[in-house]
């Protein structure tokens, strides 16, 4: 059933997704909604979430960026965040710090998502919570689960006895994952697809374009499908290593976006992501680096 112009409504038995009508790319998602008897818990409000839809008691965001926080400011309720994620809930510019941009990127940023989102300053009010901390709405439960790797505190939920796990941004894309973040790291964005492999749900729902995923047994082919992409990215970084390179010849050869993407951040992702899979590659004796400070394939 339609309910805006903005996004459609879809029941998975207690909880609702509000689905984009833009497809889920970003700028846009799909928010989750769980209702309880007793309370309503909403996740990750996105840019087509113009109001409160449903009243909501809570509001729980999986992590800090701006996507995820675009419709929070409809919502006059409590509102949390993973501890390590708090911060940037609460301030805009705590935010703009866990992208680690240069000067120059940071203001084409701040500039972008003014235009894009117009968020404000922050929300100061904004709780923190740990893994395993349980939304009890009444006779249903909604359970944090911390997946970072995408960022430091990325958290999916688990709504029981429904059987649906919300993972946000382990948004099983073609694309692939996403880890240009400060507090970004590969190992953990593993670890956490492994934790996710292992949840026995009904539905696993994302943030962005794929929605909703329905049993445990195509969440695991799509999860390695997923995960391949980590992996292709490193095999295409060693094939490059096939001299000594400097760290902006490897940004500039892209291994996450196509060269004729354009946005000002891509640069900073493509920096942390090469040098995430550099630390990795060295750890791994596959990569080392020249006294001159470039790096090459031993």
């Amino acid at each position: 059933m339609t309910t805006a112009a903005r996004f459609t409504e879809t029941r998975f038995d207690e909880v609702t997704v509000l689905a984009s009508t833009h497809g889920g790319a970003f700028p846009y998602g799909n928010t989750v909604v769980v209702h309880g008897s007793e309370a309503t818990l909403v996740l990750d409000p996105s840019l087509d979430v113009d109001h409160d839809p449903v009243g909501a008691d809570a509001v729980m965001i999986s992590h800090a960026h701006e996507d995820h926080i675009a419709g929070l400011r409809h919502f006059d309720t409590a509102k949390y965040a993973h501890h390590d994620e708090v911060g940037g809930v609460r301030s805009l510019q705590v935010l703009l710090d866990g992208y680690g941009l240069t000067p120059e990127e940071r203001a084409a940023v701040d500039a972008q998502i003014g235009d894009t989102f117009a968020l404000t300053p922050g929300f100061p009010e904004a709780r923190g919570v740990g893994d395993g901390h349980v939304f009890d709405l009444g006779d249903i439960t909604a359970t944090v689960v911390h997946l970072p790797g995408h960022t430091r505190g990325h958290c999916g939920v688990l709504v029981e006895p429904t059987g649906f796990f919300y993972i946000a941004d382990i948004d099983l894309t073609r694309f692939g994952p996403m880890y240009g973040d400060v507090g970004s790291s590969v190992d953990d964005y593993l670890a956490s697809i492994a934790r996710v492999r292992e949840v026995e749900a009904r539905w696993y729902g994302t943030f962005h374009q794929k929605g909703v995923v329905e049993g445990a047994r195509v969440l695991r082919e799509r999860l390695k499908a997923y995960e391949g992409v980590i992996h292709r990215r490193e095999e295409r970084l060693l094939e490059f290593l096939d001299r000594p390179r400097r760290l902006d010849e490897i940004v500039e050869h892209r291994l996450v976006y196509r060269p004729h993407v354009q946005m000002p951040f891509v640069d900073a992702v493509e920096r942390r992501t090469a040098q995430l899979h550099l630390e990795r590659l060295a750890r791994h004796g596959q990569t080392a680096t020249t006294d001159q400070g470039t790096f090459y394939r031993p």
